[in-house]
């Protein structure tokens, strides 16, 4: 049995990490296995004030998948960078105001987080590990082709445009006349253009402020993406996710046949083991101490070491 002088020896080290950005740096935390380090990743969070350790406090989410993701992953060789996006936490800075925000920035950020984690860990290349619309962000940061991405793991992501997955939820959740109206705005603003009187019920979703970044974010399609993109491409989805369906993950899969397609039993939103049921489901978002799921660090520790 290991003596606990010995156990902490064999810990992954964590290392505050800063990207140069404007108007205010971005930060991460840096994991590196304790012995050598076979590959590098960086781990995009996913949509809202979701921080570098997958958690939401705004929201009493606590779940701590980011986390959990990058101690299992250095566990077996993988480094990683898991970051603050802009205005998140440490990166709360480089966010500016909400009307100068675009879904493009986090695209940009993506990529040179990418080389950040290549250089840290002496690595050729780093991949990129999205969760949730840090899934979207992946896939948008390789359109263009970068030597710096290994390749990428899409984790609970979507496989349909914004727009039709939003029409999805405001059709379950409002009523006529209302839903007519949201959909005559998300209309507008798919094709590029701002509503300047949004219904007031819906400000929270359509205000003016945040409507450049709709715009930004709703001209991009996952399934496009991914049928474009020649490197390797992981795809995780758990068949009890309450967010993101495994219809989603096939539309990714039936775009792009090469990829890695694994849907995990009982696993929800969060890479957690939970039910159907809702309410138990979404209890696991508010359980730090829970760990992943069976099989989901060890098939993308497994997918990222055998295609480096």
């Amino acid at each position: 049995m290991l003596t606990l002088a010995a156990a902490l020896l064999l810990s992954p080290i964590s290392t505050p990490v800063e990207l140069a950005s404007s108007p205010a740096p971005l930060h991460g935390t840096l994991l590196t296995p304790e012995s050598d380090t076979r590959a590098a990743a960086v781990i995009l969070p996913g949509s809202g004030p979701t921080d570098r350790d997958g958690n939401s406090p705004q929201f009493g989410i606590r779940a701590g998948t980011y986390r959990l993701l990058a101690e299992g992953l250095a566990e077996r060789g993988v480094a990683t960078i898991r970051i603050d996006k802009r205005g998140i936490g440490e990166s709360a800075a480089a966010g500016g105001a909400e009307a100068d925000l675009r879904f493009t920035a986090n695209i940009d950020d993506a990529r040179a987080w990418a080389a950040e984690a290549a250089a840290k860990t002496g690595q050729p290349c780093a991949w990129l590990i999205g969760h949730s619309e840090g899934a979207l962000v992946a896939l948008a940061a390789v359109a263009d082709g970068d030597d710096k991405v290994c390749g990428l793991v899409l984790l609970s992501g979507a496989g349909r445009p914004a727009g039709v997955v939003l029409r999805e939820q405001l059709a379950a959740g409002l009523p006529e006349p209302l839903k007519t109206r949201a959909y005559e705005v998300l209309t507008e603003l798919e094709a590029g253009r701002t509503v300047a009187d949004p219904p007031a019920e819906l400000a929270a979703l359509f205000r003016p402020s945040v409507q450049p970044y709709l715009i930004s974010w709703l001209t991009l399609d996952p399934a496009q993406l991914a049928a474009a993109y020649d490197g390797p491409i992981f795809v995780g989805q758990g068949a009890t996710d309450i967010q993101v369906g495994v219809a989603d993950a096939d539309a990714i899969k039936a775009a792009q046949p090469r990829a890695d397609l694994v849907v995990w039993d009982g696993v929800n939103h969060v890479l957690k083991t939970a039910p159907a049921d809702r309410a138990a489901n979404v209890a696991t978002y508010m359980d730090p101490a829970l760990p992943l799921a069976p099989g989901v660090v060890e098939a993308v520790a497994d997918f990222v070491l055998k295609t480096r």
